[in-house]
């Protein structure tokens, strides 16, 4: 038989370096190059890829029947994981397992909030059966996801974020914990799972992906959609779409069936002539400048332009007061207290865009809130009460977006929001948990006339907003 050193002087090594590929040998077959993306590092005198183009290397070497020596691969195959013999999926959860899977096993999986994401990513792992990791956004999905983990494949879950560092063939790791360590653990996993993809596109988060060899990927969201239209990087760094579930398919049968309300108030004269004159100084400052706030430099290209004279920190102001007036409105208070009293016995999430409303609403209304500055064990000591009943409602300023199970909450009112899609879609998530007996409701509460108006109307565009019972008052 032919000596390793024999193989390695004809072919290729496959190095795994601090979040890239180098590959010493590919000089002697240089009709690679133009077909792999790779770059000669002068220092070493070999040619080196990023990690992610691990798999692309090895089949362009397997196709081309040239010998190589892989040493960049750290992770294991998983033979005994296998899911629970009691386990019965959703025909939908099947199929986007099986879409994923005719996909190669690289993909995004677009799915309800509520629809069994996780379940999708528990079931890939058992095809897959390579040491797996997955990214999440916050600490209590890192925590979610280890107990279900745990209770799904009756194994310890790493956990990576949050002052732990335990890594096993299961793990569950933060975004922010990724990008600092993925130089060192992106050749210990074959399969890589990112819950709430549209995270992922970025300079800083683009990089976890790109640093990891993970042959096999997936990327899990309910609106892949960005306002940078940074979507459209999710291809190459997690695969192509594989399979999409569109909310309306499902309404009523694995989630709640629902409906939705629009309110629109009106501001009071004195109100409307506040707002007019500061949205009027905003919008004709932004028009001489050519600014074009509904691009993805819009708002940086503003920041730039009001920060550099007085008359711009004067325009900064007259746009702070025209996002503020509609915010405290009497006339959505007033709205807002009759559906608290129409909603008695109900469980009531109240989402705004901004700190300051949050608390004042649950100043006014003897609420909990949920704010970034609520520390981690209040945060799920409110959960738990409000799930218990203790707490017919709660507040929230965007926290409860994405990533919190709130299976009881059945009525949610956005007093206010951004014009992103993903919001209202993830917000609508909150309230669709299956329940018997159960029907959900989400309010709008916009203010007539304003730029709230605008906003409302782009996040409606969803197909979750078609075709389904609507209402404006």
């Amino acid at each position: 038989m032919e000596g390793e050193q024999g193989r390695i002087e004809r072919g290729i090594e496959i190095v795994f370096e601090q979040g890239t590929l180098l590959l010493p040998g590919l000089e002697r077959h240089m009709e690679l190059v133009p077909e792999l993306d790779v770059i000669l590092d002068t220092r070493v005198g070999h040619y080196r890829a990023e990690a992610f183009h691990y798999r692309a290397v090895v089949e362009c070497l397997a196709g081309r029947s040239i010998p190589y020596i892989d040493r960049a691969r750290a992770y294991t195959v998983l033979d005994a994981l296998t899911a629970p013999r009691t386990f019965r999926p959703y025909p939908h959860q099947e199929d986007a397992v099986n879409a994923w899977q005719e996909a190669g096993m690289a993909g995004l999986v677009v799915m309800p909030t509520g629809s069994g994401k996780t379940v999708v990513a528990q079931m890939a792992i058992a095809a897959c059966r390579r040491s797996t990791l997955v990214v999440v956004p916050t600490l209590d999905l890192m925590a979610q996801w280890v107990r279900a983990m745990e209770s799904f494949f009756g194994v310890k879950a790493g956990i990576i974020g949050g002052g732990e560092f335990t890594v096993n063939p299961i793990s569950v790791i933060t975004y922010d914990s990724a990008v600092r360590h993925m130089d060192s653990l992106g050749n210990r996993f074959g399969f890589i799972v990112f819950d709430e993809v549209h995270h992922l596109p970025g300079p800083m988060y683009g990089l976890i992906a790109r640093l990891c060899i993970a042959p096999f990927r997936m990327g899990l969201t309910a609106t892949p959609e960005r306002h940078d239209g940074g979507e459209e990087q999710l291809e190459r760094l997690v695969g192509p779409l594989a399979f999409s579930l569109k909310v309306s398919s499902i309404a009523g049968d694995v989630l709640s069936p629902y409906r939705t309300v629009r309110k629109l108030v009106d501001l009071t004269p004195e109100e409307t002539l506040a707002y007019e004159a500061a949205r009027k100084t905003y919008t004709s400052f932004c028009a001489r400048k050519g600014i074009r706030m509904g691009s993805p430099s819009g708002w940086q290209d503003f920041l730039l332009q009001t920060c550099r004279s007085p008359e711009g920190r004067q325009v900064f102001d007259a746009y702070q007061l025209q996002r503020s007036i509609p915010l405290k409105s009497e006339a959505k208070f007033r709205v807002l207290g009759d559906l608290l009293q129409q909603h008695r016995g109900d469980r009531i999430i109240l989402f705004t865009h901004v700190n300051e409303l949050a608390y004042r609403i649950s100043r006014r209304h003897l609420l909990p809130v949920i704010t970034h500055q609520t520390p981690t064990r209040e945060r799920a000591e409110i959960l738990t009460r409000f799930g218990k009943g203790d707490y017919p409602a709660v507040v929230t300023s965007r926290v409860l977006n994405e990533g919190v199970d709130v299976p009881e909450a059945n009525v949610g009112v956005v007093m206010s929001g951004s014009g992103s899609v993903r919001e209202h879609v993830q917000r609508l998530g909150r309230i669709l948990r299956k329940r018997e007996g159960k029907e959900a409701v989400l309010y709008e509460v916009v203010a007539r006339g304003t730029h709230e108006e605008g906003m409302s109307q782009r996040r409606r565009k969803h197909e979750a907003y078609r075709r389904r019972r609507h209402a404006e008052k």
